[in-house]
């Protein structure tokens, strides 16, 4: 499971970092991997409202956030974490939030699905320094929206009044046991899930497909990676567009290398595309292989065969239960 973590406050060490970090060392006890960006200190640009997301389904300033949307993409789990200030999130917190329309333009405008949505969630951590009765409420609303544009449920609130000033939250008499419960709870369902690791030569076609596939149709029973033994600098343009044509979005993808698999991230099934390279050994993993055809330098109706057949034995491994 990879939760990614959100920090929004201007005060590194302050009330929400702790919160967070509590949250975030819960998942960890429990066997989770887990990334605490703090947005506060990224070179994050306000949003134009230029149209091209809309358009082209990319954002075309030039920032952090276009290293930050693939790992939305990756997430399990959302943590966005804010004090509040007049009852919103904090300025950086909301440049980040106005950013993601261009996942929501992949979405709603251009009509493709990201594979992990069905299964992504998103949580909302808040400290406000008053006792107001509405002081979330607007930061609630936010959330809500901004889970929904890069693909997670939004799974609910843990709001803390009147923290203020630096330690107030180690001091509140449930915040920090509160937040470790919400992790355990949140994070167990997705540690039950199989790994699987599909693997081809230069994870750039068929075992990004069948990932891609198998977190779709099952992401709440399999846990899936993709590797190669040769990996491309970038993913085949043609096997974008085929799946674009099953609504499958596999933007922000880029070829990885079977030592860039997280750490201590073991698979119980290593499935090998057929493509002259050999399965891995991970210790107790089955192997299998499918043997498919390596349509890289192929036509693009070839491609869509190849995708197909991709599916085909997905449907199967998820119906079949096992690979």
């Amino acid at each position: 499971m990879f939760v990614l973590g959100l920090q929004g406050s201007p005060r590194a060490k302050g009330n929400t970092s702790t919160l967070l970090s509590t949250f975030l060392g819960e998942v960890e006890n429990w066997g989770g991997i887990v990334k605490n960006l703090d947005v506060t200190r990224m070179k994050i640009l306000p949003c134009l409202g230029c149209g091209t997301c809309e358009k082209k389904g990319y954002c075309p300033r030039d920032d952090d956030m276009q290293a930050i949307y693939p790992v939305l993409r990756k997430s399990d789990l959302v943590v966005l974490a804010t004090p509040i200030y007049f009852y919103g999130p904090t300025a950086q917190m909301k440049l980040f939030i106005d950013r993601s329309q261009a996942l929501w333009s992949r979405k709603y405008s251009l009509g493709m699905e990201d594979p992990g949505r069905k299964w992504r969630q998103g949580f909302l951590l808040a400290v406000g320094a008053t006792k107001g009765k509405t002081i979330f409420d607007g930061t609630n609303l936010t959330a809500k929206y901004f889970f929904d544009a890069i693909g997670a449920g939004f799974e609910g609130t843990l709001g803390y009044r009147k923290v203020e000033s630096i330690g107030d939250i180690d001091s509140h008499p449930t915040a920090l046991e509160e937040a470790k419960a919400k992790a355990r709870e949140l994070t167990e369902p997705f540690l039950n899930r199989k790994k699987v690791l599909f693997v081809c030569r230069e994870n750039a076609c068929r075992s990004q497909m069948a990932a891609a596939f198998t977190r779709q149709m099952a992401g709440d029973r399999f846990e899936v990676e993709s590797a190669g033994n040769d990996p491309a600098e970038r993913v085949n343009p043609m096997m974008e567009q085929v799946m674009a044509e099953k609504e499958v979005d596999m933007a922000y993808l880029k070829p990885s290398a079977i030592s860039d698999l997280p750490d201590g991230w073991k698979p119980d099934a290593v499935v090998s595309m057929g493509c002259e390279v050999e399965c891995p050994v991970f210790p107790g993993a089955i192997t299998r292989d499918w043997d498919l055809p390596d349509p890289s330098k192929a036509s693009i109706d070839f491609m869509r065969n190849v995708r197909d057949q991709v599916e085909k034995q997905v449907e199967v491994f998820i119906s079949n239960g096992s690979l």
